[in-house]
């Protein structure tokens, strides 16, 4: 009940992700990234192991096929699992276990590749794609949502989605951007105004982790901080 894209920035070398379901808190569970290394959405029955382990292989120097390989052999879970893989030379690879009884699949392009399952058409995936790859002009978290967009447009899931998530990671251990909606009536839209909320303010808030002498303090709340300590004094 899950649909998502991951994809591989080849400009910036960074990595994209966004998903959304009807269950709840998708983003503490799908989406994996390392920057440098690659993207893991690991969904359906979800395992957020196989996207810790699956990072981990990556940075070994494997690519998305082998990774995705070494993450289902020998699982006898790994029927119930549906898995993506992008790496840092933006190849694709994607799993879809025995047992996942819906509609479900993918569509890969160019580092990008989309994928879902109990999905109301089997037209999502590549709808993901289109929408992602005709927002070339975009930044990246907007092509994301817009793929989200794109995919709901083609019909979406069965079930009434109620979470979504976005997640990007460029060049430090941390993610720059990683924003969630844990329940609404309305993920999507919401996921789209919290990204262009965040994006301006996203390059300072990094800042503020690698270099916080650098950042300047901010007036305004200097200055209400020293009223409110002369009024106390």
């Amino acid at each position: 009940m899950t649909f998502s894209i991951a994809a591989r920035d080849p400009e910036t070398g960074a990595f994209g992700l966004a998903v959304t379901t009807s269950g709840l808190a998708v983003g503490s569970r799908c989406p994996h990234a390392r920057a440098g290394v690659g993207a893991v959405m690991s969904q359906h029955r979800t395992d957020p192991r196989l996207g810790m382990l699956g990072l981990d292989l990556l940075a070994r120097g494997m690519s998305a096929e082998e990774t995705l390989a070494a993450l289902v052999a020998g699982r006898a879970d790994a029927a119930w699992r549906e898995i993506a893989v992008v790496d840092n030379a933006g190849r694709t690879a994607a799993f879809h276990g025995s047992e996942i009884y819906s509609l479900h699949g993918n569509a890969s392009r160019d580092g990008a590749i989309a994928l879902g399952n109990i999905l109301a058409d089997e037209a999502v995936p590549g709808a993901m794609l289109d929408g992602f790859f005709c927002t070339m002009a975009d930044p990246l978290e907007l092509r994301l949502v817009t793929a989200l967009e794109a995919g709901l447009a083609a019909g979406g899931e069965l079930g009434t989605l109620q979470t979504a998530a976005l997640l990007i990671v460029r060049d430090d251990p941390f993610p720059w951007m990683d924003l969630r909606i844990d329940r609404s009536q309305a993920p999507l839209e919401d996921l789209r105004a919290l990204a262009m909320a965040y994006a301006p303010a996203a390059d300072g808030i990094r800042q503020t982790a690698v270099a916080p002498e650098t950042v300047p303090n901010n007036a305004e709340m200097v200055r209400r901080h020293a009223a409110l300590i002369a009024a106390r004094s």
